[in-house]
This record gives C-alpha cells, sequence and structure tokens, in this order.
C-alpha cells in the first residue's frame, strides 16, 4: 500500500461511494428477495456485505475514517445481536490493526526526525509494525541500551487527513447513525474533530504516559509502559507484551474476562483521581492482560497503552457525577434534579419532572447498586433500544436533556467502558470502584483532591 492517502479528493470519493453502496446493497437484497430467497438469509448477507465494505474502507484510510471506526467499535454491544454478528470480526480488526505503511516511509520519517543516523539508536529495528492504529504505526526495537521498546511513527498527513475524514463523515452522520442505535453520531465526530490537534502532538502525548506511568509503578494491578525518547512524530516507549483485549473478548476464560472488566472499571476511577488525567481512547486495542498480579503468575494485570487522548481533570472527576449518583441510588429525585440543573444537564428554558428523570436514570446506573453485576450485550442493547425508541417516555426525556461541554469526554469513556465491560461479559464490582475512588459517592469523605490538600 502507498502513503496515508492525503488528496481530499481520493479520500472524499472513497468515503462519499459508503451511502451509495448502501444504497445498492439494499437494491440488490430486494432483487433476492423477489426471486425468493428468505429474508433473514438475504438480510445476513447484505450485513455481512455492509459490514465488509464499511470497515475495509474505514480501515483503507485510515486518519479520521479509521478513528471514527475505532470509536464505534466500542458500541457494538448495542446493535441487535442478528445485526452485531456480522459486524464483530470486522469492528474487532479495527480495534487491533490497519494496513501498514511502506518500509522506504517509515525510514524518511526516522531519518528526518532522529537524524540520518538514527539506526545507530537501536541494537534492532523490526521494519514489519507491531500494530497500526489511526494516526501512527507501532514498530518493535531494542534500544541502544538494551531495551524492548515500541516505537510509534506517525503517519505523514495525518493531520490533514483526519480533518479531512471527519468533515466527510459528519456530512453523512445520519447515514451511519443506525449502526448504534440511541446515540446520535454528529457529536461523536464533533469530539474527535477537537482532539485531533492533541492526538497529533507526541509530546503532549509523551507527558501524559510519564505521568501514568509515574503513578502506576510498582502498582499490583496496571501496567503502564515508559517513555524512553520522544520528538516530533517519534514516540519511544518501553515494549509490553500481554493478550490483547480484542483476545480476551473473543475467546478469553470467564476468569480473564473478570479480571479484565474488575481492572478496566478500576483504571477508569482511579486514573483521574490519581494522575489527573482521564485515558480517553478506551478500546480495547489499548489494553493488554499481562500474568503476575497480586496472587502470582496465575494472576492478571491490566496493561494500558496509547494516551494520545487525554482529558485533563486536575481535582479528578467532577465531585457532582459521585454526588449525584449517590442521591439517585437513594432515590432522592428533588436533589438529583436539582444538582442537573446546577450543573447544566438541564437548561434553564426546560423544565422537567424530577420523579421521571429519576425513573430515567435508575436502570443505567443498576450496575452501582448491587455488589456485583454482569455486564451483558444484552443489558447495553435494552438501555440501547429504550432511549432509541421514540415512543418511550426515557427517549422523550433523553431529547431535552444537555450534556455541558465539560462532561463531554467523561461520558464519552464511561460509555466506551461500559461497552467494552458488555463485549467482555465481565462480572465487576463495580460499587467497590465508585467507593474507592469517586469523589462524593461516599458521604462526608472528601474527594481525593481534598485528601491531598490535608496531607
Amino acid at each position: 500500500m502507498s502513503d496515508l492517502p492525503r488528496k481530499a479528493v481520493t479520500r472524499t470519493a472513497k468515503l462519499a461511494a459508503l451511502p451509495l453502496g448502501f444504497a445498492g446493497r439494499a437494491t440488490w437484497g430486494l432483487g433476492k428477495r423477489i426471486v425468493g430467497e428468505s429474508a433473514e438469509l438475504v438480510g445476513r448477507e447484505l450485513q455481512q456485505r455492509t459490514a465488509d465494505q464499511l470497515f475495509k474502507v474505514l480501515g483503507e484510510l485510515k486518519g479520521g475514517a479509521m478513528k471514527f471506526g475505532q470509536a464505534l467499535s466500542v458500541f457494538e454491544s448495542a446493535l441487535p445481536e442478528e445485526v452485531a454478528g456480522p459486524y464483530r470480526a470486522a469492528l474487532t480488526k479495527l480495534q487491533e490493526a490497519a494496513p501498514p505503511m511502506p518500509v522506504r516511509t517509515v525510514h524518511g520519517v526516522l531519518a528526518e526526525r532522529l537524524g540520518e543516523d538514527w539506526q545507530e539508536l537501536f541494537q534492532s529495528f523490526d521494519d514489519k509494525p507491531a500494530a497500526a492504529a489511526s494516526i501512527g504505526q507501532v514498530h518493535r526495537a531494542v534500544w541502544h541500551d538494551g531495551r524492548e521498546v515500541a516505537v510509534k511513527v506517525q503517519y505523514p498527513g495525518a493531520g490533514e487527513a483526519l480533518l479531512s475524514d471527519l468533515n466527510q463523515l459528519s456530512r453523512f452522520a445520519r447515514l451511519l447513525g443506525p449502526l448504534v442505535p440511541g446515540m446520535d453520531v454528529k457529536p461523536l465526530i464533533t469530539e474527535l474533530k477537537d482532539r485531533v490537534s492533541e492526538e497529533l502532538d507526541y509530546g503532549l502525548e509523551a507527558q501524559a504516559q510519564r505521568a501514568h506511568a509515574e503513578e502506576f509503578a510498582g502498582d499490583p494491578d496496571v501496567v503502564v509502559p515508559d517513555v524512553v525518547h520522544q520528538c516530533d512524530q517519534v514516540l519511544v516507549t518501553e515494549w509490553m507484551d500481554g493478550v490483547p483485549l480484542s483476545e480476551v473478548i473473543a475467546d478469553g476464560t470467564e476468569e480473564q474476562r473478570d479480571r479484565a472488566g474488575q481492572l478496566l472499571a478500576r483504571f477508569l476511577f482511579s486514573g483521574p483521581a490519581r494522575t489527573g488525567l482521564l485515558h480517553a481512547d478506551p478500546h480495547p486495542g489499548n489494553f493488554r492482560l499481562l500474568p503476575g498480579g497480586p496472587d502470582g503468575e496465575d494472576d492478571w494485570r491490566l496493561g494500558v497503552l496509547d494516551f494520545g487522548t487525554v482529558d485533563r481533570l486536575p481535582g479528578g472527576l467532577p465531585s457532582p457525577i459521585g454526588e449525584a449518583l449517590r442521591l439517585t441510588l437513594e432515590g432522592e429525585a428533588e436533589a438529583v434534579y436539582e444538582m442537573l440543573c446546577a450543573e447544566g444537564f438541564v437548561k434553564e428554558s426546560i423544565e422537567l419532572d424530577p420523579d421521571a428523570v429519576l425513573e430515567y436514570l435508575r436502570p443505567i446506573i443498576e450496575p452501582a447498586r448491587v455488589e456485583a453485576f454482569t455486564f451483558t450485550r444484552g443489558w447495553m442493547r435494552s438501555q440501547a433500544a429504550r432511549i432509541a425508541d421514540v415512543r418511550s417516555p426515557a427517549y422523550q426525556l433523553a431529547k431535552q436533556l444537555n450534556l455541558p461541554p465539560a462532561y463531554l469526554l467523561i461520558h464519552r469513556v464511561t460509555l466506551s467502558t461500559i461497552g467494552v465491560l458488555c463485549q467482555l461479559g465481565a462480572t465487576v464490582r463495580l460499587r467497590d470502584e465508585l467507593e474507592d475512588w469517586l469523589p462524593e459517592f461516599v458521604p462526608g469523605e472528601p474527594g481525593e483532591e481534598e485528601e491531598a490538600a490535608q496531607a
């Protein structure tokens, strides 16, 4: 494959062909029905063809198209099972890999950024990429001091490609919306655009990764590889083996699934409290299961990769989240409604019934109500269907709620993490993590930032 396609006309043509392809396959499906083939068989084949084309194009284009595909992939749990099946394999491919950049391009970037003698920095360098993502690919190498490292090389022209793709995708967001019932795709694309410049800056990524590596050094549950070297468009970090979470989702044991789910929830809530940063790209390709947890080699730790997208939360997760969650669990409808109004979730021009708001929230927070909750695709689908059904009170109420900008990324990360937990089918003691890490969830206890100030 040639370099990352940068010409807007080339990329736009490929993306613009997607809705035409959807329409063409619908016509093909109608023809098959007319000649007597069963609706079920035709429907299944149609979905498979749609999945193949959609994710083939998104994966080939890399850039914003692939990033959008990865963002969608964590929501596949929300799809009805008869639709989700054909998509699942294609989504998993997007979470882990993409077509590679040519060797000459990789060497060119390394020579430009590390110097013509860049090979002297390494004892060995594998030209075949170990992984590829939306804006760069990773090569396995041995640093000059003997450490195994991951060398992340940014695709030339990635910035222009990202913005071009996301602008084009936003134009037919309605066509892509049905892939995830109950979710408005357009704000997701807008938010991805807002994060582009940040993710392209490997200096910011190195800072965020160093902060996590330092905080979680020696942690029995979470492993973050340290940064070895960083310069424009190249990031060198310690190499980390392990079982990709996508493999655990596909065929992991129940023990692996539950352990991965618990640690994923722990990292989601403990990360902001401990580092002031929220890892904001929780798709399965960014996590690994590593042996050697608290109970020995047969136990598991969670390895975390890719800190290109983070939300900066100096005081940890906002305390109103913990307080509102606790009050909802306690059934305090009026208090919850007042908090939502104060935080901007209900606009001043809108008036809602506090009891109706409480009823809307209760099913969503069920995992926090019980001692241990099993996340399943069925549960995720039921939540999506409840909110997507135009006849339901939940749909009407959801339309009137507002998501303040300060909560947008937190909301997406939480939803994405829940999506991964449902893909895992993990049984998680979520309440334990909330009690340990979420400010104001336990009444009368100071948040993490207050404890630090008092120390």
